[in-house]
């Protein structure tokens, strides 16, 4: 059985070690230097430790759940342990150049999740470093699908990925709550408002998913002469709601690209 480390157990770090733990799949480590914060993770198997070092040592594969510019050194801090071993970092800004210089025998792989790993519901797109094989590849697929829905990008797209699935729940979470004001509005409870609201969502990117019908096609199917789903649609028109979504990403994915490159500066 292979253990996995997750170096760094915070919010993320420790969605993971939960998610790999009841998976009954790995052994899991987590570490974190105030470790009463994750003694939760205790109760579920996972081993935990202070020392980022033991972990580096005791794993086969290593994730690294740390803040962006803590990435490089902590990599660094470790690195005579993780020879021949497969390292995924999930902090955002940090090229597999930066990765591979700070751990030159390790297998990197750059990955970004987003917090809908919480439910196991994370889209995470991944890049790989050099020296990986089908079977390295295969091994991070693995542990990806047990977070979610996974999938290989060129690292030049992951800017934009941490810009649309990274920060894509703060956008979605931003429409339920419109939604749920505008049933406020016009008088559902509050309960109720946001309730039906978030179900919504989650139902028509179901269908979505599972039709793959072009979203175009699946508002034509609910739109009808003179109806009541046309009136809305045209406000919403009238509100520019496509192109300030479009400007939103545009300008996290500017954000994410000024950041990577002030952090890749040092």
């Amino acid at each position: 059985m292979l253990t996995v480390g997750v170096l760094g157990a915070g919010q993320i770090g420790s969605a993971i070690a939960k998610i790999v733990s009841e998976s009954g799949r790995y052994r899991v480590v987590a570490s974190r230097r105030n470790i009463l914060k994750i003694r939760d993770l205790e109760a579920l198997g996972v081993e935990l430790t202070q020392d980022n070092k033991e972990l580096a040592s005791r794993s086969d594969i290593v994730i690294v759940s740390v803040k962006p510019h803590k990435v490089v050194d902590v990599l660094r801090e470790v690195s005579e342990y993780l020879d021949g071993k497969i390292v995924i970092s999930v902090a955002a800004a940090i090229p597999i150049r930066s990765l591979v210089e700070a751990a030159p025998r390790a297998k990197i792989v750059r990955a970004m999740p987003n917090i809908a790993i919480l439910v196991k519901g994370s889209f995470t797109a991944y890049s790989i470093g050099p020296g990986l094989g089908e079977e390295d590849v295969r091994k991070v697929e693995e542990l990806f699908k047990l977070m979610g829905e996974c999938i290989e990008v060129d690292e030049e797209l992951m800017d934009a990925i941490t810009a649309l699935s990274g920060s894509g729940p703060a956008y979605v979470s931003t429409l339920i709550e419109a939604m749920a004001y505008a049933g406020l509005k016009v008088g559902l409870p509050r309960e109720l408002a946001y309730y039906s609201a978030a179900y919504t969502v989650y139902g028509s990117a179901k269908l979505y998913l599972e039709t793959r019908l072009h979203p175009s096609i699946i508002k034509e199917m609910v739109l009808t002469p003179a109806g009541v789903t046309v009136e809305g649609i045209f406000y919403l028109e009238e509100g520019g709601i496509r192109t300030a979504v479009m400007k939103a990403v545009e300008a996290a994915t500017k954000r994410a690209r000024e950041i990577a490159e002030r952090l890749n500066k040092k």
